[in-house]
Protein backbone atom coordinates (compact mmCIF):
# COMPACT_ATOMS: atom_id res chain seq x y z
CA UNK A 1 0.00 0.00 0.00
CA UNK A 2 2.91 2.39 0.60
CA UNK A 3 4.28 4.28 -2.38
CA UNK A 4 7.82 5.50 -1.54
CA UNK A 5 7.84 8.05 -4.37
CA UNK A 6 4.53 9.63 -3.28
CA UNK A 7 5.64 9.72 0.35
CA UNK A 8 8.88 11.49 -0.63
CA UNK A 9 6.90 14.24 -2.41
CA UNK A 10 6.94 16.46 0.71
CA UNK A 11 9.98 14.89 2.31
CA UNK A 12 11.46 18.09 3.77
CA UNK A 13 8.24 18.83 5.67
CA UNK A 14 8.02 15.24 6.89
CA UNK A 15 11.68 15.11 8.00
CA UNK A 16 11.67 18.22 10.15
CA UNK A 17 9.76 16.68 13.11
CA UNK A 18 12.24 13.80 13.21
CA UNK A 19 15.15 16.16 13.86
CA UNK A 20 13.17 18.10 16.44
CA UNK A 21 12.35 14.84 18.21
CA UNK A 22 15.93 13.60 18.04
CA UNK A 23 17.25 16.87 19.49
CA UNK A 24 15.53 16.03 22.79
CA UNK A 25 16.99 12.51 23.08
CA UNK A 26 19.81 12.35 25.61
CA UNK A 27 21.78 9.16 24.99
CA UNK A 28 25.57 9.27 25.06
CA UNK A 29 26.70 5.89 23.72
CA UNK A 30 23.83 3.51 22.97
CA UNK A 31 24.64 0.02 21.76
CA UNK A 32 21.27 -0.79 20.19
CA UNK A 33 19.22 1.83 18.32
CA UNK A 34 15.94 1.10 16.54
CA UNK A 35 13.92 3.12 14.02
CA UNK A 36 10.40 1.67 14.24
CA UNK A 37 8.54 2.55 11.08
CA UNK A 38 11.71 3.44 9.19
CA UNK A 39 10.10 4.01 5.79
CA UNK A 40 12.69 4.50 3.06
CA UNK A 41 15.54 4.44 5.57
CA UNK A 42 17.07 7.87 5.03
CA UNK A 43 16.39 8.93 8.60
CA UNK A 44 17.64 5.59 9.92
CA UNK A 45 21.00 6.55 8.45
CA UNK A 46 20.84 9.81 10.42
CA UNK A 47 20.64 7.69 13.59
CA UNK A 48 23.77 5.82 12.56
CA UNK A 49 25.56 9.13 11.95
CA UNK A 50 24.67 10.39 15.41
CA UNK A 51 25.66 7.12 17.10
CA UNK A 52 28.27 5.56 14.78
CA UNK A 53 29.23 2.84 17.28
CA UNK A 54 25.65 1.60 17.71
CA UNK A 55 23.94 -1.26 15.92
CA UNK A 56 21.04 0.46 14.15
CA UNK A 57 17.96 -1.42 12.99
CA UNK A 58 15.24 0.03 10.78
CA UNK A 59 11.92 -1.80 10.94
CA UNK A 60 8.91 -1.31 8.68
CA UNK A 61 5.77 -3.25 7.82
CA UNK A 62 5.83 -2.19 4.16
CA UNK A 63 7.79 -4.42 1.82
CA UNK A 64 8.08 -1.57 -0.70
CA UNK A 65 9.59 0.73 1.92
CA UNK A 66 12.04 -1.88 3.21
CA UNK A 67 13.17 -2.71 -0.33
CA UNK A 68 13.78 0.99 -0.94
CA UNK A 69 15.70 1.27 2.35
CA UNK A 70 17.89 -1.71 1.49
CA UNK A 71 18.93 -0.04 -1.77
CA UNK A 72 20.67 2.69 0.21
CA UNK A 73 24.39 2.65 0.84
CA UNK A 74 24.66 2.09 4.58
CA UNK A 75 27.35 1.27 7.15
CA UNK A 76 27.66 -2.39 8.03
CA UNK A 77 26.12 -1.82 11.48
CA UNK A 78 22.82 -0.72 9.86
CA UNK A 79 20.20 -3.25 8.81
CA UNK A 80 16.56 -3.15 7.76
CA UNK A 81 13.84 -5.61 8.72
CA UNK A 82 10.34 -6.27 7.42
CA UNK A 83 8.01 -6.86 10.36
CA UNK A 84 4.69 -5.97 11.97
CA UNK A 85 5.45 -2.91 14.10
CA UNK A 86 3.13 -4.07 16.85
CA UNK A 87 4.79 -7.48 17.17
CA UNK A 88 8.46 -6.92 16.33
CA UNK A 89 10.87 -8.06 19.02
CA UNK A 90 14.59 -7.14 19.13
CA UNK A 91 17.36 -9.64 19.63
CA UNK A 92 18.71 -7.55 22.52
CA UNK A 93 17.33 -4.79 24.77
CA UNK A 94 17.11 -1.42 23.00
CA UNK A 95 18.92 1.68 24.25
CA UNK A 96 17.15 4.16 21.95
CA UNK A 97 13.84 3.34 20.26
CA UNK A 98 12.70 6.04 17.84
CA UNK A 99 9.44 6.09 15.90
CA UNK A 100 8.65 8.97 13.56
CA UNK A 101 5.07 9.19 12.27
CA UNK A 102 4.24 5.49 12.47
CA UNK A 103 2.58 4.57 15.77
CA UNK A 104 -0.65 6.39 14.91
CA UNK A 105 -1.49 3.48 12.60
CA UNK A 106 -1.50 1.04 15.52
CA UNK A 107 -4.41 0.58 17.97
CA UNK A 108 -4.55 0.60 21.77
CA UNK A 109 -1.67 2.92 22.53
CA UNK A 110 -1.46 2.27 26.29
CA UNK A 111 -0.85 -1.44 25.66
CA UNK A 112 1.47 -0.63 22.76
CA UNK A 113 3.57 1.74 24.87
CA UNK A 114 3.79 -0.81 27.67
CA UNK A 115 5.16 -3.32 25.18
CA UNK A 116 7.66 -0.86 23.71
CA UNK A 117 8.89 0.12 27.17
CA UNK A 118 9.44 -3.57 27.93
CA UNK A 119 11.91 -3.67 25.02
CA UNK A 120 14.11 -0.95 26.51
CA UNK A 121 17.39 -1.58 28.29
CA UNK A 122 17.90 0.03 31.72
CA UNK A 123 18.33 3.77 31.06
CA UNK A 124 16.82 3.34 27.59
CA UNK A 125 14.84 6.02 25.76
CA UNK A 126 11.57 5.76 23.85
CA UNK A 127 11.06 8.73 21.51
CA UNK A 128 8.11 8.99 19.16
CA UNK A 129 6.19 11.51 17.12
CA UNK A 130 2.69 11.05 15.74
CA UNK A 131 0.38 13.27 13.73
CA UNK A 132 -2.28 14.91 15.93
CA UNK A 133 -4.45 16.61 13.33
CA UNK A 134 -7.22 14.03 13.02
CA UNK A 135 -9.86 16.68 13.67
CA UNK A 136 -8.47 18.98 10.97
CA UNK A 137 -10.62 19.83 7.91
CA UNK A 138 -8.57 17.46 5.75
CA UNK A 139 -9.46 14.45 7.90
CA UNK A 140 -13.04 15.53 8.48
CA UNK A 141 -13.52 15.70 4.72
CA UNK A 142 -12.03 12.24 4.24
CA UNK A 143 -14.40 10.89 6.91
CA UNK A 144 -17.29 12.65 5.19
CA UNK A 145 -16.55 10.97 1.86
CA UNK A 146 -15.85 7.62 3.56
CA UNK A 147 -19.36 7.76 5.04
CA UNK A 148 -21.10 8.16 1.67
CA UNK A 149 -23.22 5.10 0.72
CA UNK A 150 -21.03 4.38 -2.31
CA UNK A 151 -17.92 3.86 -0.14
CA UNK A 152 -19.08 3.18 3.42
CA UNK A 153 -19.43 -0.61 3.29
CA UNK A 154 -16.06 -1.16 1.61
CA UNK A 155 -14.26 1.17 4.00
CA UNK A 156 -16.00 0.19 7.23
CA UNK A 157 -13.04 -1.85 8.45
CA UNK A 158 -10.24 0.31 7.06
CA UNK A 159 -8.20 1.64 9.97
CA UNK A 160 -8.09 5.36 10.58
CA UNK A 161 -4.97 6.79 12.23
CA UNK A 162 -5.26 8.26 15.72
CA UNK A 163 -3.30 9.90 18.51
CA UNK A 164 -4.10 9.82 22.22
CA UNK A 165 -4.21 13.10 24.17
CA UNK A 166 -0.82 14.47 25.18
CA UNK A 167 -1.52 14.19 28.89
CA UNK A 168 -2.61 10.57 28.41
CA UNK A 169 0.78 9.68 26.95
CA UNK A 170 2.54 11.45 29.81
CA UNK A 171 0.42 9.75 32.48
CA UNK A 172 0.80 6.33 30.87
CA UNK A 173 4.58 6.46 30.61
CA UNK A 174 5.13 8.22 33.94
CA UNK A 175 2.99 5.52 35.52
CA UNK A 176 5.51 2.98 34.24
CA UNK A 177 8.30 4.85 36.02
CA UNK A 178 9.70 6.77 33.04
CA UNK A 179 10.73 10.41 32.97
CA UNK A 180 8.60 12.04 30.29
CA UNK A 181 9.04 15.09 28.06
CA UNK A 182 5.93 15.65 25.91
CA UNK A 183 4.80 18.50 23.67
CA UNK A 184 2.77 19.45 20.62
CA UNK A 185 3.95 21.53 17.68
CA UNK A 186 1.71 23.01 14.99
CA UNK A 187 3.44 23.65 11.68
CA UNK A 188 2.19 25.93 8.95
CA UNK A 189 3.34 24.32 5.74
CA UNK A 190 2.92 26.28 2.52
CA UNK A 191 2.73 23.47 0.00
CA UNK A 192 3.60 23.94 -3.67
CA UNK A 193 1.72 22.55 -6.62
CA UNK A 194 -1.86 21.90 -7.68
CA UNK A 195 -4.15 20.15 -5.17
CA UNK A 196 -1.25 20.21 -2.73
CA UNK A 197 -3.17 19.01 0.33
CA UNK A 198 -4.59 16.10 -1.64
CA UNK A 199 -1.06 15.23 -2.79
CA UNK A 200 0.08 15.29 0.85
CA UNK A 201 -2.74 12.97 1.90
CA UNK A 202 -2.06 10.57 -0.96
CA UNK A 203 1.31 9.81 0.63
CA UNK A 204 -0.12 8.90 4.03
CA UNK A 205 -3.72 9.06 5.22
CA UNK A 206 -5.39 8.03 1.97
CA UNK A 207 -3.18 5.05 1.19
CA UNK A 208 -5.22 2.37 3.07
CA UNK A 209 -8.46 3.91 1.82
CA UNK A 210 -7.47 3.74 -1.84
CA UNK A 211 -5.95 0.28 -1.44
CA UNK A 212 -9.28 -1.03 -0.17
CA UNK A 213 -11.33 0.65 -2.91
CA UNK A 214 -9.38 -0.44 -5.98
CA UNK A 215 -8.61 1.71 -9.05
CA UNK A 216 -12.09 2.63 -10.30
CA UNK A 217 -13.65 3.43 -6.94
CA UNK A 218 -10.46 5.18 -5.83
CA UNK A 219 -10.82 7.63 -8.69
CA UNK A 220 -14.44 8.26 -7.75
CA UNK A 221 -13.40 8.83 -4.13
CA UNK A 222 -10.71 11.33 -5.13
CA UNK A 223 -13.04 13.11 -7.54
CA UNK A 224 -15.47 13.61 -4.64
CA UNK A 225 -12.80 14.65 -2.14
CA UNK A 226 -10.81 17.03 -4.36
CA UNK A 227 -13.28 19.96 -4.53
CA UNK A 228 -13.93 19.71 -0.77
CA UNK A 229 -10.23 20.08 -0.04
CA UNK A 230 -9.90 22.94 -2.52
CA UNK A 231 -12.65 24.78 -0.66
CA UNK A 232 -11.10 24.19 2.77
CA UNK A 233 -7.53 24.86 1.67
CA UNK A 234 -7.55 27.59 -0.99
CA UNK A 235 -4.31 28.01 -2.87
CA UNK A 236 -2.47 31.31 -3.01
CA UNK A 237 0.28 32.59 -5.29
CA UNK A 238 2.92 31.31 -2.88
CA UNK A 239 1.29 27.89 -2.34
CA UNK A 240 -1.38 26.26 -0.20
CA UNK A 241 -1.23 26.96 3.56
CA UNK A 242 -1.69 23.73 5.52
CA UNK A 243 -1.70 23.64 9.32
CA UNK A 244 -0.44 20.35 10.74
CA UNK A 245 -0.11 19.45 14.43
CA UNK A 246 2.26 16.74 15.63
CA UNK A 247 2.61 15.16 19.07
CA UNK A 248 6.07 14.43 20.50
CA UNK A 249 7.06 12.22 23.44
CA UNK A 250 10.52 11.41 24.80
CA UNK A 251 10.44 8.99 27.74
CA UNK A 252 13.55 7.79 29.58
CA UNK A 253 13.64 4.57 31.56
CA UNK A 254 15.45 4.95 34.84
CA UNK A 255 18.51 2.74 35.34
Amino acid sequence: MWNPAQYEHFRDERKRPFFELLARVDAAAPAQVVDLGCGTGDLTLVLSERWPMARVTGVDSSEAMVLEARRRTAPEQVRFELADLALWTPAAPVDVLVSNAALHWLPEHPALLSRLVSLLAPGGVLAFQVPANFDAPSHRRIDEVRALPRFAATLAHVRRGHADPLDSYEACLAGMGLTVDAWDTTYLHVLPGEDAVLQWLLGTTLRPVLAALGPQESQAFLDTLRPLLRADYPASERGTPFRFTRRFVVASRRS
